[in-house]
């Protein structure tokens, strides 16, 4: 930011000619003041006193001093105890305000040259995307975005997981139990419907290891003997070595689910430059293994089974191969990473994957490099914490889910019920009221899931995030939609909202001091987001800057100002505050409504 670099370089100078300490001023740190002190920027004096001799207050008030006589700036200051609290000048404010007003591409970072691949949703086609999932989407969706306005050229990416154990056992339970049932002939969605056979292969499973188990065989010993495990593994083997009529069923029953999802995804407003699957990229995978058995960097045990030893590397030995030749999700991760790599040389390769899965990616991660392979040291695990229900943990073969499409259109009928109630929608037709109700109800639902560090276990409240005051998406909605209706009023007052509208502005009111400090302050907010990974940050931007705006509103008159270059200023600083909401709404894939 250009003006606390002129203040860190206007400190730099005052301890020189004060007290004949030289630091550059890049490593003169300001703080945002706290809200209760005025001041804008803070400077911390304790680090200096045994350099000076002197107690941090005196300090403070000999720089505070200096700095208001000698730095164009500087207002004023108070100091409170080690802590100078510096005022700046309106006159700079408003240069700023000014600057970022005409610069198109505000928030936006020059291009870093860096590739950066997001990989998420990663779905399992034997059953539909849950509340978990929609975490993932939205995160790694964000995650895509925020990287993007830092200037990476960026891949979203989604690797579907298409074959496996899991999937066998919803083909095995359609196979037995499905008499020819089809998305068409039961009205029911695609993906749902191959998740209700996941389902019910489970429930036939464990009766059949309980029958075992009376029978007097010990309950692990049941669980890989019942006939059902027996028969999906046998599958899956069938599946590997090309078997016509498996792999017909399975693209059969795949083809449902992806129509599904498509559907799915086009709801909740997600999208992939590009789709990969491990039915394609598991065979490349066992080359790798191949060839890490030929470097000797892998070793096969008595069984057949080959494995890593990553003991050195503070992990274990871990199976990359099953004793029957069939691969396991390792292998099909190296397979993918090499994929990925070919197609899109990537300086960083997101995985957006549970905290369940650390132990995974720490594995892949070193066995690349066993491998040798130049791309290991870019794979990144975004890892995020569970979502919560007050039910507990969910369990998608038990049937206990949360559904991703059944949530959505609870947040629908949430939306149009609270909308309806506070009467936000005169003059709407049914068609705008029904599009209304899509955004608050998916800008309530991404804003809940996102404003939390990504790193944090969550627990989901449906009622708590749709909510019109307080920290969510609703609110920061509905600020659009407000700044937007002054803005249409302007217009039609004939009002200007250019930066010549209001040159001779040189005083501010402290809130709209403050909003310009908020607004100045977007890029950093955006590459701080980015160097952590957390849309949390962007999310919690775009609510302090509502909030801050909503104080403005309450407290200054906008059409009853008499001074017309005041109130086009206001009028114009309105109009910043609604473009950089969008942008930040945005950045974690939420729509704002123009009325409301």
């Amino acid at each position: 930011m250009q003006l606390q670099y002129a203040i860190s370089q206007s400190i730099s100078q005052a301890l020189q000619a004060l007290f004949d300490i030289s630091v550059d001023a890049s490593q003169i740190a300001l703080q945002p003041t706290r809200k209760e002190f005025a001041g804008s920027f803070t400077f911390v004096t304790f680090p200096y006193t045994k350099q000076v001799g002197k107690g941090p207050e005196q300090i403070g008030q000999a720089l505070g001093e200096y700095l208001k006589e000698n730095a164009k700036e500087i207002r004023d200051f108070n100091v409170v105890k080690g802590f100078l609290n510096l005022e700046v000048e309106d006159t700079e404010w408003l240069a700023l305000f000014r600057n970022l007003m005409q610069n198109p591409n505000f928030g936006q970072a020059e291009e870093s040259g860096r590739n950066v691949m997001v990989e998420y949703s990663s779905p399992n086609t034997n059953k539909p995307l849950h509340l978990g999932h929609l975490r993932n989407n939205f995160l790694g969706y964000s995650v895509a975005e925020i990287m993007k306005a830092n200037g990476h050229n960026v891949m979203k990416v989604n690797l579907v997981n298409d074959r496996g154990i899991h999937i066998c056992k919803s083909m095995l339970a359609y196979e037995k139990m499905g008499n020819g049932e089809t998305p068409e002939s039961s009205g029911i969605k695609g993906d749902h419907l191959v998740g209700k056979y996941y389902v019910l292969f489970d429930k036939g499973y464990k009766e059949q290891i309980d029958e075992l188990v009376a029978q007097g065989m010990d309950k692990e010993e049941a669980k890989k003997k019942a006939p059902w495990m027996l028969e999906a593994q046998d599958m899956l083997l069938k599946w590997e070595q090309g078997d016509a009529h498996v792999v017909n069923l399975w693209k059969m029953m795949n083809s449902w689910v992806y129509a599904g999802f498509d559907q799915s995804y086009r709801t909740i407003g997600v999208d992939f430059d590009k789709f990969y699957y491990e039915s394609e990229t598991y065979t490349l995978g066992k080359e790798r293994v191949e060839e890490g058995l030929q470097k000797e960097v892998f070793f096969k045990k008595d069984n057949g089974s080959v494995w890593v030893d990553l003991t050195d590397d503070g992990l274990d030995e871990k199976l990359l191969l099953r004793a029957d030749g069939t691969s396991v999700y390792i292998t099909q991760d190296l397979g993918t990473a090499e994929l990925k790599y070919t197609d899109f040389p990537y300086d960083q390769s997101l995985y957006v994957v549970a905290d369940e899965q650390n132990y995974h990616f720490q594995v892949l991660k070193a066995t690349l490099k066993k491998l040798g392979k130049p791309y290991a040291d870019g794979i990144f695990h975004l890892s995020y914490g569970m979502v919560d229900l007050p039910s507990g943990k969910m369990k998608s073969r038990e049937g206990t889910v949360v559904d991703a499409d059944e949530l959505v259109q609870e947040m629908i009928d949430t939306a149009r019920q609270q909308t309806e109630e506070l009467g936000k929608i005169e003059g709407f037709t049914p068609e705008q009221a029904q599009e209304l109700y899509h955004t608050l109800a998916l800008g309530a639902l991404k804003y809940f899931l996102l404003k939390v560090d990504p790193k944090k276990r969550m627990l989901f409240n449906p009622q708590e995030s749709i909510d019109f005051r307080g920290n969510t998406g609703p609110f920061v909605q509905y600020t659009h939609a407000r700044i937007s209706a002054i803005l249409r009023k302007a217009s039609e007052m004939g009002i200007e909202v250019d930066v010549n509208s209001f040159g001779n502005v040189e005083k501010l009111h402290e809130v709209e001091q403050e909003v310009i400090s908020q607004l100045v302050n977007y890029p950093a907010v955006v590459k701080e987001a980015g160097n952590l990974y957390a849309p949390s940050v962007i999310a919690n931007y775009a609510y302090e800057l509502a909030k801050s705006y909503n104080r403005f509103y309450q407290e200054i008159s906008i059409f009853n100002e008499t001074d017309e270059q005041a109130r086009s200023f206001r009028i114009a600083m309105s109009a910043m505050v609604a473009r950089l909401i969008r942008q930040s709404m945005a950045l974690l894939g939420i729509e704002v409504p123009e009325r409301m």
